[in-house]
């Protein structure tokens, strides 16, 4: 069978790699980690109509609000108050000769290409060079949603029937904290296992760090510099919580440790204050991101000690104790964990393993894996083409003969569930 598909694969090298690179064409841009919206619409037409074209049954599923408040006071997950205009998930599904179901899932969206004039080639303009696609969301993850898509259809290509169903899941809103993912979990679109298409850098991924992010907003008391002892500056208040932090941050690195993954992390990534030099200022704002590992820690763990070292070291200052920096959570993901002796996982490394040696790891990004295990209680594991480190970069690409892999592997996945 599998030399059946390597010749069939070999015949339509052009056209799978013709269907890439229309996709990475579109313009999917998510607006503001996608709390402003995201430009998902025409990518999803697309994925829609091939799809189709390839004999699959359509569902187009918007994303709700009411779902997703829905899915946060029940799972922690779901990121409220996003612009949902022209947003929504297309899923694809493939009838077999088995009552069986495995689900490939990837997003349409991908982050903003930033500069136009720092990418060697136009962001929107896929080429082809040095064995390599580039283009925006090449590797996160218009390839590996793709692949998913490529795989069914060299199967039938191949003159092959599906001994299974498939579940092609073409998700919006992932980069804004996966809330296409969370609407299908909730509207119950499952399967029996499930393969996230992510890159993975040639391992099996099953696990991923929980990953909260906060914002913390410091006041202060303004007034000309040159009498600053009188006022009260807001960014050396918040200087001194975010060493605060840093104590927090310490702590979890001698206490916590998991087989598959790195420490935890607490990381200051963006600090904004003050209107000038010569002005005390009244204000500071710092965001934070934690990443906690999954099993040992907890989203309501990690909000608990974020607060109370704000809460403590604030009641140790004069001006702060009586007020207080407001604390928020602006984007949330749980962890995710597979047992490596699951039998779906020891499948996937059997099967994936006949192609190419892939090992068995944990990743540090957080995806949709989380949602379709936590939420979906299905077998879970993340696998697909390209590399971390490609990932919301300028010039992003992916290795085509990967991408060719991937289509292979997927497509033996599906033969053998």
């Amino acid at each position: 069978m599998l030399d059946v598909l390597e010749k069939t694969l070999n015949n339509k090298k052009e056209e799978y790699l013709g269907h890439l690179k229309k996709l990475l064409s579109i313009d999917t841009q998510t607006i503001g980690h996608g709390i402003l919206g995201g430009k998902e619409k025409e990518g999803q037409e697309y994925i829609q109509k091939l799809l189709s074209d390839l004999g699959a049954e359509i569902k187009k599923e918007d994303l709700d609000e009411a779902l997703l408040k829905q899915a946060y006071e029940t799972y922690n997950e779901g990121n409220l108050g996003h612009n949902n205009k022209d947003r929504y998930n297309i899923i694809g599904d493939f009838k077999g000769k088995k009552d069986k179901t495995i689900i490939f899932n990837g997003h349409i969206d991908t982050m903003p290409y930033g500069e136009k004039e720092a990418w060697k080639h136009d962001p929107l303009d896929p080429v082809v060079e040095d064995g390599k696609v580039y283009g925006l969301g090449s590797t996160d993850m218009k390839g590996g949603l793709m692949a998913g898509i490529m795989a069914v259809k060299l199967i039938k290509d191949s003159g092959l029937e599906l001994p299974c169903n498939v579940k092609i899941m073409s998700v919006a809103d992932e980069e804004g904290g996966g809330n296409g993912t969370i609407t299908a979990m909730m509207n119950k679109d499952t399967g029996d296992a499930a393969v996230v298409c992510e890159p993975s850098d040639n391992e099996i991924l099953i696990a991923h760090m929980g990953f909260v992010f906060f914002k913390v907003s410091v006041k202060g008391k303004a007034l000309h510099s040159a009498g600053k002892w009188n006022g009260v500056n807001a960014i050396e208040k918040a200087v001194s919580l975010i060493h605060e932090l840093g104590e927090l941050e310490k702590e979890w690195l001698m206490k916590y440790k998991h087989p598959l993954l790195p420490p935890p992390t607490l990381n200051v990534g963006v600090i904004n204050g003050g209107t000038a030099g010569s002005t005390v200022p009244d204000f500071c704002e710092f965001k934070v991101c934690v990443h906690y590992l999954p099993g040992i820690m907890s989203f309501s763990q990690v909000k608990q000690e974020f607060e109370r070292r704000i809460f403590l070291r604030s009641q140790g200052d004069e001006f702060l104790k009586d007020n207080l920096p407001e604390v928020e959570i602006y984007q949330l993901g749980g962890g995710f964990e597979m047992d490596s002796s699951d039998e779906f996982v020891k499948f996937v490394h059997k099967k994936a393993n006949e192609t190419a040696d892939i090992p068995i790891n944990g990743g540090i990004a957080g995806n949709d894996a989380r949602l379709l295990k936590n939420l979906g209680n299905i077998p879970t594991v993340i696998l697909g083409p390209g590399r971390l480190v490609d990932c919301h970069s300028i010039d992003e690409s992916i290795s085509i003969d990967e991408y060719f892999k991937y289509i292979k592997i997927y497509a033996d996945l599906i033969m053998s569930f």
